[in-house]
């Protein structure tokens, strides 16, 4: 029977192709829907991949059982063969009588939209209501355990909208957690979980693309990056001792133990004799100790055999690399994501239900067979818009009190943006954070954007820019004239100051 099994496999292998060709060759009209059909092909093609197992050992034959059943075919009378494999399987079927009958021309048959798909409940059950079938990432809970990490807790609250831009970025000043504080077991859990959400999310959405692959390439492109030190935030230089100044804004000088930013060179070089400059590297010192890195007074950077504390450091930084590059290829969700809760931020909760409830009815609603009838007679029906009102989520104009509330009829011009109109205050307001804008400024040689909010005229943002640049040249020639004192403390500060402070005393 060897043979038989061999003929099922074939025609199992050729039916699978064919459910599948059937199913890539209907573009689904719903997120749902396509869901449904690449979890479907996906399964399908598991399926090819072990059917084709089976075939390829049984084409092996490495016990020698498929050549003795063609020798005794071939040799044998063919009929006494035959009526044998008969009685075989009538008397199978008389001791199992109720045993089914697998149709392979129905197993992977496309169903009709009234029988109903087995995989569409648990595509439904796969996403939480936040996520509306992988369109948006749900980062709530991890959010909330960001906040609650050390150095993060009690120090800044950030918002959803901001944690959304920043969560893969764990380098200072976007990230609070300082190096030390990552090799909590909170701080690993986290990422680890963070890890683990992106890598489930792009999974549950993307069934046909090979992620075992992708994150094998993620870790061996973190091995790489580990071996030669370029890892952001646990590089080498990030853990040499000694005070060696980094430009952090451009304007200032970074001190690796205080951390802290002088804006004056002198005032730099003055700290460096305090007490709390001392203490800070002493401590600083200590901690590359117990990380396993010598100093480079000899020159030499050679590391100690690998401690407990530099094998975590190894594992959070490796999670951290996961994050990156998952959230490196789901920008497009990501990006949806932000733009839907700040939508959701100016709607009722009465408003939110409604459009959950209308997004699941219109997921929900099964595709029927009529769809040129359909489609023909909704493109009969003519929406009802004499004031050219803007059209909301479900295709309708939009109220005209709401209209008059957000003024989406008063006109702003933007000479920067070549004098392009906006629609509305809060349409132009937005446009200041907007690429288009942007890119206007820095046509006019303006880096600092953040500056010239409000300013739509070319001659008004140049006057302005010229002006910073005089103030900020003023500055530091003040700045550079201030004689500096420090007390006996360490502290630093104008000679005016200390007076002022020592007649107090």
């Amino acid at each position: 029977m060897l043979l038989e099994e061999q003929r099922f496999l074939h025609e199992d292998l050729e039916r699978l192709e064919q459910g599948i060709s059937d199913r890539i060759a209907e573009e689904p009209r719903q997120i749902r829907e396509r869901l449904i059909r690449d979890h479907q092909v996906s399964g399908f093609l598991n399926r090819i991949q072990e059917q084709s197992n089976r075939l390829i050992d049984i084409y092996k034959d490495a016990e020698g059982t498929r050549r003795k059943e063609i020798q005794t075919i071939s040799t044998g009378d063919p009929f006494e063969q035959f009526y044998k494999q008969l009685d075989e399987i009538k008397d199978f079927h008389r001791r199992y009588p109720n045993e089914p009958v697998e149709n392979l021309e129905r197993a992977y048959k496309r169903k009709a939209p009234g029988e109903g798909e087995s995989l569409s409940s648990e595509v439904d059950n796969m996403f939480s209501g936040e996520e509306a079938y992988g369109r948006y990432l749900d980062l709530t809970t991890l959010h909330e355990e960001y906040l609650n990490l050390p150095g993060v807790k009690n120090v800044k609250r950030i918002t959803y909208t901001q944690y959304l831009d920043n969560f893969d970025t764990f380098t200072p000043p976007q990230c609070l957690v300082k190096r030390p504080s990552k090799t909590t077991d909170q701080y690993f859990n986290y990422v680890g979980n963070l890890a683990s959400y992106l890598e489930s999310f792009m999974r549950r959405t993307r069934p046909l693309e090979d992620t075992q692959k992708f994150l094998h390439e993620i870790d061996a492109d973190f091995e790489r990056g580990w071996t030669a030190g370029e890892i952001p935030g646990w590089g080498e230089e990030e853990k040499t001792a000694g005070p060696t100044p980094m430009d952090v804004s451009g304007d200032g000088i970074w001190c690796a133990d205080c951390e802290k930013e002088f804006k004056n060179e002198n005032v730099y070089k003055n700290h460096l004799t305090g007490k709390k400059h001392i203490r800070a590297a002493q401590a600083r010192k200590e901690r590359e100790a117990e990380h396993g890195v010598e100093g480079e007074a000899n020159g030499e950077g050679r590391a100690r055999p690998p401690s407990e504390q530099s094998l975590k450091e190894r594992a959070v930084a490796e999670r951290e690399h996961r994050v990156r590059k998952l959230a490196g290829a789901m920008q497009q969700q990501r990006s949806d994501t932000r733009v839907n809760v700040e939508r959701k931020q100016g709607m009722t909760e009465r408003e939110r239900q409604m459009e959950l409830e209308a997004f699941f009815a219109e997921s929900n609603e099964p595709t029927n067979q009529n769809g040129d009838e359909e489609s023909d007679s909704d493109g009969d029906e003519k929406i009802y818009n004499p004031l050219k009102l803007p059209l909301a989520w479900d295709g309708k104009p939009i109220p005209y009190w709401l209209y008059k509330l957000h003024g989406l009829g008063v006109e702003f011009s933007c000479e920067i943006c070549g004098n392009f109109v906006y629609m509305g205050r809060r349409a132009f307001d937005k446009h200041f954070n907007e690429a288009r804008h942007i890119y206007g400024l820095k046509c006019l040689g303006i880096t600092n954007t953040t500056l010239f909010r409000e300013i739509t005229g070319i001659e008004d943002a140049l006057k302005l820019w010229d002006k910073i640049q005089r103030d900020k040249k003023k500055e530091k020639v003040s700045t550079d004239n201030v004689v500096q004192m420090e007390d006996a403390e360490g502290n630093v500060m104008p000679e005016k100051v200390y007076l002022e402070l020592r007649n107090l005393a």
